[in-house]
């Protein structure tokens, strides 16, 4: 299923079409500020599994990351944070980074590596953001990767829908995606943070 939504002002009712589908353990393809994602809902572990074979991950020892909408989740999925940490975070989100920090208790099983972190996204885009918001809680988000030597990731939401419609419930098209990724910067050693990958976006200090 191909489902066009502008970004400019999101159908409230196709909104709800994807949250349904993400509620009923559904695998949704969505676009962010950067290259388009592949989520599901954090608490369906089926959807989880079947993610992670997609994707060939083994969440035992990759990173995974999470969608929230806002910082409001933050407290119930990351371990308390310095207000240096924070302060990053709070300035640079939304935006293309991806933050790796200490997980709480709170972070499902599937998602704890044997380093216990969890990666944090709140991406500029609207559509995503108010997908999450009205889930409720946040989905597990990982990048649509070309095999094409060429071109890492597939920008033109059409030939996603047409790669992945097999495997997938749902395709959204929000426009032509990037082809940089996130920047994902590390700050599971507190203030010390390490930029660990460079992509889209310039970290603000």
């Amino acid at each position: 299923m191909l489902i066009k939504i502008y970004p400019e002002n999101p159908n409230p009712r196709e909104v709800e079409k994807v949250v349904d589908i993400l509620r009923d353990g559904g695998i949704v393809i969505y676009p962010t500020d950067t290259v388009y994602g592949l989520g599901c809902d954090i608490n369906h572990s089926k959807a989880l599994e079947k993610i992670a074979r997609i994707k060939g991950i083994n969440p035992r020892k990759d990173h995974l990351s999470i969608i929230c909408h806002d910082l409001s989740h933050l407290s119930d999925y990351t371990k308390p944070l310095d207000s240096t940490t924070f302060k990053l975070i709070k300035k640079n989100l939304p935006g293309p980074f991806t933050f790796i920090l200490p997980a709480s208790n709170n972070v499902p099983k599937f998602f704890k590596s044997n380093k216990k972190t969890i990666g944090l996204r709140i991406p500029d885009n609207p559509i995503i953001t108010e997908i999450v918001r009205q889930l409720g809680n946040p989905i597990l988000n990982t990048s649509i990767k070309d095999e094409d030597d060429v071109l890492e990731y597939t920008t033109d939401p059409e030939l996603i829908h047409e790669k992945y419609k097999d495997v997938v419930d749902a395709v959204i098209d929000g426009g032509y995606g990037d082809n940089v990724a996130s920047t994902i910067v590390d700050c599971t050693n507190g203030p010390d943070f390490e930029i660990i990958r460079e992509g889209k976006g310039e970290l603000e200090l």
